[in-house]
């Protein structure tokens, strides 16, 4: 059974950082991109950042200079680094796996950028 599992969201004052983190466990064949997405009260799920299995990034604009993805692949965890944020970043951050041909998601985590 596959299971994500976020964490370090919360409350940050505008230009504060953040960094979030999340653990799959499960059994995995092959390549495991992972990534983040982002949604907004009354609004769609929207791709933050991804990751290859071989760490090859790819990055929304909104985020380009400020957000940086990596992973460590023997933990199978993949972290986002939220500098110099923005009350427009607020959102439920989701994390996401896919592998085989199917997407696993963790529960969400809330990020608030407010003074």
């Amino acid at each position: 059974q596959v299971q994500l599992v976020e964490s370090g969201g919360g409350l940050v004052q505008p230009g504060g950082s953040l960094r979030l983190s999340c653990a799959a466990s499960g059994s995995f064949v092959g390549t495991t991109p992972m990534g983040w997405y982002r949604q907004a009260p009354g609004k769609q799920r929207d791709l933050v950042a991804t990751i290859t299995s071989e760490g090859l990034t790819n990055y929304a604009d909104a985020v380009k200079g400020r957000f940086t993805i990596d992973r460590d692949n023997a933990k199978i965890t993949v972290y986002l680094q939220m500098n110099s944020l923005k009350p427009e970043d607020t959102a439920v951050y989701y994390c996401y796996l896919h592998n085989l041909g199917k997407d696993y998601w963790g529960q969400g985590t809330q990020v608030t950028v407010s003074s």
